[in-house]
């Protein structure tokens, strides 16, 4: 049986085809994991989005909850003062202390208080300054006493 000579110019034209082809094949490849990435990104991000949503509802939820115990508290405290004399007007005093903070942590809430805290810092930067320090030296008495 006698066999063919290949032509030289049939396996430089076969080799440039298979090339071609893998190099496309590398391409789809390429892109198709580029689009599953980004579509894991995506949902990844998403899902962060819904569980931080979620906490922070379940964080005012929670904020308003204990706004509404501290305002209760006072109520109770005030039921239980004597009719008159100076334990009437102090614990009256308190009881009013609580109730007001009690409203206002139930009304404005993680966010509302974040603002406020916010605002006086910019209008007392020093102050605000002082007791960041203050708290830092705290913390770290605190934690370096074990």
């Amino acid at each position: 049986m006698a066999t063919t000579p290949i032509n030289q110019g049939d396996w430089k034209t076969k080799a440039q085809e298979g090339a071609t082809a893998l190099s496309d094949k590398a391409k789809q490849t390429a892109e198709t994991a580029t689009d599953k990435a980004k579509e894991l990104a995506h949902t990844v991000t998403e899902k962060a989005k819904d569980t931080a949503a979620t906490l922070g509802h379940k964080a005012e939820d929670a904020t308003q909850a204990v706004g509404s115990s501290i305002e209760s508290l006072g109520g109770r405290l005030r039921d239980k003062l004597p009719q008159q004399g100076v334990l009437n007007a102090a614990g009256s005093s308190v009881a009013s202390g609580l109730e007001s903070s009690g409203k206002y942590i139930r009304e404005e809430g993680l966010s509302g208080m974040a603002d406020d805290m916010t605002n006086m810092i910019r209008r007392n930067p020093f102050p605000a300054v002082l007791v960041g320090v203050a708290l830092g030296f705290m913390i770290a008495r605190l934690t370096t006493r074990s």
